[in-house]
């Protein structure tokens, strides 16, 4: 059984002002009693005031308690709390953390970047933590009976999307009950997850949503959700301009395999069979090294627009679905998404033909990104800007649809199989499902993309017929066969683990800079 985190450090603490404390409620004995109260007083104090009135009792209280935490869990009395000292002082008071665990409590509280914490700092952690976790109870606890159970955590899993049995919430819900009464009342949930640095169950949930750091370059995916704080608080602009920064460099980084995947797209063929050595020493031979990033500024630039514009739509697409639920289910999720998807490509799709014909062009064919427009709608009009744009449409169903459910599929056999304390995923689990839900979804829109390209391509293709969506799908089968439909699938493959994991470091770090709270 878990002990509370230092009750008897303290047992028997005179009120300053003469009176003993009062005895607390039976059940309520808590981390706050314990030393870790931080922004929610003497919940654990209970019984009436002293002479003082007990605001001048409660304070100092309070910060003799949290000295005395501060000072147990200081295993070298060196005055500051290291990953080791948390790791052996939590662990004598029997509550076992893993060294990444340890870290984020570290990082989190650390503000003068020295690798440790002081009494002001573990002090202001946790007064800040517990104000979150505060937030997360009152959230969860759907009764409004201060006390939540397993229907109340089934219930809150399910409303964003995650399904888990009864007998897994019991699971969890042991993990921190204390009383055996199968609920978790305010001290329980502060008690075990006050020295954590998994802040809520919904933070835990949000990790299972696809987020804006999964940016593999395609412009397909269901957009970023936020809940109602983030919204109210104005963090969903740093969310996504976060986002952008990361999907900016991931682009960026990831630009000569997204070229090369664009020159196999259009120019290779039965005749012309372009491999990766062979189409990276053709680039660098026509144009030279700076040539592998071609295109990659206007990729670049058409992220804000239409993520700001996909992120608008998908809110207003909510509204109109009119659920009551703060984040949509996964089959509304997809419904909104595919249409604020389908809204933001139809709004940006000339960047996305200007971001193709720029990647296939010629040493010295265009001065730039506007010379390259003027020239195309001087010699093609304003229809060529959009050229492919039926099946860039139709692309986004199945990409969407099967990046979710695959998501959803790995995500439930993930808690089916591991979720026993804890439905927390981490960094690595999260990183795999969907970079395989990524490319999944990839593979199955992958033709229809590639005819997308080549459309888009048309007019950059000497004596290249102008063809439609249709009759490109019976020339490619005709041709070159069912495999000419996954032209550059390879170097569009090779991209997605680099892209997400630079994406994922990069939001990140972002995310501290802008002071975005972490999910």
């Amino acid at each position: 059984a878990r002990r509370s985190l230092a009750s008897p450090v303290v047992s028997g603490v005179l009120c300053p002002c003469g009176s003993p404390r009062a005895a607390a409620a039976p059940g309520s004995a808590s981390v706050t009693d314990s030393g870790a109260a931080a922004g929610g007083g003497g919940s654990g104090a209970g019984g009436g005031a002293g002479p003082c009135g007990r605001a001048l009792c409660e304070a100092s209280e309070q910060e003799r308690r949290l000295r005395a935490l501060f000072q147990k869990l200081d295993v070298n009395r060196d005055g500051a709390l290291c990953i080791h000292d948390l790791a052996v002082g939590l662990g004598r008071l029997g509550l076992h953390r893993t060294e990444l665990d340890l870290l984020k409590i570290v990082k989190a509280g650390d503000k003068d970047l020295d690798g440790q914490l002081d009494f002001e700092e573990f002090v202001h952690y946790l007064q800040d933590h517990e104000k979150k976790l505060r937030l997360v109870f009152k959230s969860l606890d759907k009764k409004n009976d201060g006390r939540i159970d397993a229907q109340e955590i089934v219930q809150s899993l399910r409303d964003l999307g995650v399904k888990i049995s009864e007998q897994q919430a019991e699971k969890i819900l042991k993990s921190m009950d204390k009383n055996g009464t199968m609920t978790i009342d305010w001290n329980e949930w502060r008690d075990y997850h006050l020295l954590h640095p998994v802040e809520n169950i919904p933070e835990i949930i949000l990790y299972w949503k696809h987020s804006t750091i999964f940016d593999v370059g395609e412009n397909l995916t269901v957009p970023d959700e936020f809940t109602v704080e983030e919204r109210q608080t104005g963090m969903w602009w740093r969310h996504l301009v976060a986002g952008g920064g990361a999907g900016a460099v991931s682009r960026t980084c990831t630009a000569p395999l997204d070229r090369l995947k664009v020159l196999m797209q259009v120019h290779a063929s039965r005749s012309n069979n372009m491999c990766i050595i062979g189409g990276f020493t053709q680039m660098i031979r026509e144009g030279g090294p700076r040539s592998l990033w071609r295109g990659n500024g206007i990729n670049v630039l058409k992220i804000a627009p239409e993520s700001a514009i996909k992120f608008m739509a998908y809110e207003q697409i909510k509204r109109f679905i009119g659920t009551d639920q703060e984040m949509l289910r996964i089959h509304e999720r997809l419904l909104a998404g595919s249409l604020a998807g389908a809204i933001a490509q139809s709004s940006i799709y000339p960047m996305e033909v200007l971001k193709t014909r720029m990647a296939l062009r010629k040493t010295g064919q265009y001065s730039g990104m506007l010379d390259c427009a003027k020239n195309i709608l001087s010699k093609e009009g304003m229809a060529a800007f959009y050229k492919g744009y039926i099946p860039n449409m139709l692309g986004i169903i199945p990409y969407a649809g099967i990046d979710l459910a695959v998501y959803e599929t790995l995500k439930n056999a993930w808690l089916q199989r591991y979720a026993v304390n804890s439905a927390d995923p981490g960094v690595f689990v999260l990183l795999a499902c969907g970079t395989i839900s990524s490319t999944c979804g990839q593979l199955a829109s992958y033709p229809l993309a590639l005819v997308r390209t080549r459309m888009q391509a048309q007019a950059s293709v000497e004596g290249a017929p102008e063809v439609t969506m249709r009759g490109l799908f019976k020339h490619i089968l005709k041709t070159e066969g069912a495999f000419g439909l996954y032209r550059g699938l390879a170097p569009n493959f090779m991209k997605v683990i680099p892209a997400v994991s630079i994406s994922y470091v990069v939001y990140e770090n972002l995310k501290m800079t802008l002071g975005v709270q972490s999910r």
